[in-house]
């Protein structure tokens, strides 16, 4: 019998207490030592601690407005009285590691010799897809981590990219996102993990596990609210009601910070109901702060003070702003003190009181304390020689890549056999960059450095697809670029796939920044077509009569579901990383068997949107609309080459409705391969004082059998994860009949049904909030 809680090694029923992420200091004594630092400072020591600073220079754009701020100064000079944090050292242009340690080692050693206090700075990266720096491996975008279902896989990818950060002086990492997808239109899709909350919350969860194990602190984005933008436009206003933002939006931000412990959160851009969340202190403070208890420090959006001032249009100046956006909750200024500098100002004129800068330098101390940054000298050396891409993170890379790979339809012509003439066609068939999302290291900055080498090993679909079948039997075309009107290479195309057994078509995205790529910050969508004239492509290659197989290189779902009825088989890849296309390979010779379940829902059209699976009953669309919002493949479907038999779902008859329902599922394996299967339970509240989803994700594990075999799997699933915020908006666990099954979202294999039985039970911060397994 194995155990595994709340899906990852982690919480059954009790928050996670504080691990050997940061083995906190003795609280008084490190209480005392922090205020009496404080009691030794000036006003501009104290805002000195409250910014960052970045060394950046011109056409180097990778925030949004980044042109629109001047230049702040030197950085020996912007640190005269100390610093907060220094922003991407090694990740706002390519530098050799060893170097710019040995850079950094000494700014820090001046830090600690050459101001009156003596205070190292905190150095933050960018983390989503690995550390964003040169030379650094690059693993698949999250989209694809909630694909996986695999926590425990996702915990030790960000344990590796925290031991690389740490070896060099890296003390914070900008990840992970928790925005739930609410809409696949929107550009940011790439950097999130699932539309469903629990998926997100656990994942996510095990992400901050993983990379604070390593000393590295992460930092919780956005904020909250941000991918629920109208229309899936970047920064456009959020209307979301307070149900939905506390049983969708902000459930993995609690997860995160209850039962993770994370140490940092960033506000999101986003205005909510007219007010931007970084001058909100009913969000920064009284929620997150009086409510969850966090004692981290949350630290700004890039520009995102200024912002207010600049985009919301709430404040008169950068002075105003400042004063909102501290008193809200913001304790730290990033990239660098556009704003904030203006706080010493603001306190020797009365404007606001100095308690509120204490209050977030007080916090900032403690972090640095937690950090060993107190103490630190920076007399050791830096590391001489580094390999940020070992073998150890590519295997990593190689099986959440592997794990991540869905095939969504397979008209019995996958696995491909040995010796099949191949034709891989597309845009995407040969281009390393289609591999990475908008912040990996290649996309955000390697693509304003041109002449710079990759720097890490990236075999694309063409090259994994010649090594996986013979070079010899595989041919290839281009056909098209990714987002243009240019058709002159349809000929090639077709002549490839009419000369070959069976033609490989890969298409999608080119994940980039505000407008460079059909995907990536600030690269939304008004449609969910294939970009380009992909799908003219497709059209052209069918009418061959060659079989195709439908590779989707993307970092968003498309609507496909033409594509579903017509090609042989449809494989989605949600930008897989560095070693994503000897994944992709694999599974078309059947090397790799796939497991990959869908995060997201294939959208029905763009004109559905915005579409959950976790929708009410009139959320689908029905006899009252003549527009259906149903999607071609649900949340949770994917394929494999084995078959897998789930039976005999039994919970009990009745459950208190503060207890936990017991389910039990037996799955085999009635195929001939080993495989994976992703065993998903769901749930269905029948009726209910307000509207609930048809369906609710409830709990899941991921199990590999072997042919004929059968496990039975236990899931123990605490009765909160049926609770809502009720008509008063109090988060509750109403009596009542439950619907249980397992399969997909959509399809119940096996099905059973509980009462919950008693008074309306409150749920509490401290209530159980993971649904555990075991397999028997």
């Amino acid at each position: 019998m194995t155990e595994l809680h709340g899906v990852v090694a982690g919480p059954a029923a009790t928050p996670a207490q504080p691990g050997p992420s940061h083995d906190r200091p003795d609280r008084a004594a490190g209480e005392a030592r922090v205020r009496e630092l404080l009691g030794r400072m000036t006003i501009e020591e104290k805002i000195a601690q409250l910014v960052g600073f970045w060394e950046k220079e011109d056409g180097e754009a990778v925030a949004p407005l980044q042109g629109e701020f001047g230049d702040v100064g030197k950085l020996e000079t912007f640190s005269r009285h100390g610093l907060g944090h220094l922003t991407r050292a090694y990740g706002t242009r390519p530098v050799d590691a060893a170097a710019r340690a040995a850079w950094l080692w000494k700014f820090q050693a001046d830090l600690v010799t050459g101001t009156r206090l003596g205070i190292p700075a905190i150095v933050h990266e960018e983390c989503l897809t690995g550390l964003s720096a040169w030379k650094a491996a690059t693993f698949p975008t999250p989209l694809a981590w909630g694909a996986a279902f695999d926590p425990e896989l996702v915990t030790e990818m960000a344990a590796a990219i925290g031991a690389s950060m740490r070896a060099l002086g890296v003390h914070q990492g900008l990840s992970p996102v928790l925005d739930v997808i609410r809409d696949p239109r929107w550009g940011r899709v790439d950097e999130c993990i699932s539309e469903d909350p629990y998926l997100v919350g656990t994942v996510g969860t095990a992400y901050v596990r993983g990379l604070q194990s390593q000393g590295v602190h992460a930092t919780l984005k956005h904020f909250v609210g941000y991918s629920a933008s109208r229309a899936g436009r970047n920064f456009a206003p959020v209307h979301a009601g307070p149900r939905e933002l506390a049983d969708v939006l902000l459930l993995p931000f609690e997860m995160a910070i209850l039962d993770g412990d994370a140490r940092s959160v960033m506000h999101s851009y986003a205005e909510i109901d007219g007010v931007p969340v970084a001058a909100d202190p009913t969000m920064l403070t009284d929620l997150l702060r009086e409510r969850w208890g966090f004692d981290g420090t949350v630290v700004a959006d890039y520009f995102g003070v200024a912002f207010l001032n600049l985009l919301h249009h709430v404040a008169v100046d950068h002075a105003e702003a400042a004063v909102q956006a501290l008193t809200a909750g913001v304790d730290i200024e990033l990239p660098t003190g556009d704003a904030y500098l203006t706080l010493v100002e603001a306190v020797r004129s009365g404007r606001l009181d100095e308690a509120l800068v204490d209050r977030s330098v007080l916090r900032v101390l403690r972090q640095k304390l937690e950090l060993g940054l107190l103490d630190a000298t920076f007399t050791d050396e830096p590391v001489q020689s580094i390999d940020l891409d070992s073998p150890e993170h590519r295997a990593i890379a190689r099986r959440l890549a592997e794990e991540s790979i869905i095939l969504v339809s397979n008209q019995e012509i996958l696995p491909l056999p040995a010796g099949r003439r191949v034709a891989v066609i597309g845009p995407n068939a040969d281009r390393q960059a289609a591999l990475f999302g908008c912040y990996s290291f290649l996309n955000h900055v390697l693509a304003q450095h041109p002449d710079v080498e990759t720097g890490i090993e990236v075999p694309t679909v063409l090259d994994a697809v010649r090594a996986e079948f013979g070079a010899e039997l595989v041919s290839s075309a281009q056909g098209c670029d990714v987002d243009s009107d240019d058709r002159s290479g349809f000929g090639a195309a077709v002549a490839a796939a009419s000369a070959a057994d069976v033609a490989v078509l890969v298409v999608g995205d080119h994940a980039g920044l505000f407008g460079r790529g059909t995907v990536g910050e600030g690269c939304d969508r008004d449609d969910l077509e294939l970009p380009g004239v992909q799908r003219e492509l497709v059209e052209r290659v069918l009418a061959t009569g060659r079989p195709v197989v439908l590779v989707l290189l993307t970092g968003r779902p498309y609507a496909v579901g033409w594509a579903l009825e017509r090609c042989a088989a449809v494989v989605q890849a949600f930008f897989p990383g560095e070693e994503g296309a000897g994944a992709i390979a694999g599974v078309l010779s059947g090397r790799v068997n796939p497991s990959g379940k869908l995060p997201i829902s294939l959208p029905a059209s763009a004109g559905a949107q915005p579409y959950s699976y976790l929708h009410p009953a009139l959320g689908e669309g029905n006899e009252v609309t003549n527009l259906a919002t149903t999607p071609p493949a649900s949340f949770g479907h994917g394929l494999s080459y084995t078959t897998f038999a789930h039976a005999d779902l039994s919970v009990p008859a009745t459950v208190p409705t503060d207890g936990t329902i017991r389910a039990t599922v037996r799955v085999t394996n009635t195929g001939t391969v080993a495989g994976d299967d992703v065993v998903q339970l769901y749930g269905h509240d029948r009726v209910a004082s307000v509207t609930r989803p048809v369906a609710q994700l409830l709990g899941y594990r991921r199990i590999h059998l072997a042919p004929g075999q059968s496990v039975t799997v236990e899931l123990a699933v605490p009765t909160t994860r049926l609770a809502f915020s009720d008509r008063s908006l109090n988060r509750i666990v109403e009596p009542g009949d439950v619907d249980l099954w397992v399969g997909t979202s959509t399809q119940r294999d096996t099905a059973a049904s509980t009462t919950l039985t008693g008074d309306p039970a409150p749920v509490t911060h401290s209530s159980p909030r993971w649904t555990t397994t075991l397999i028997h």
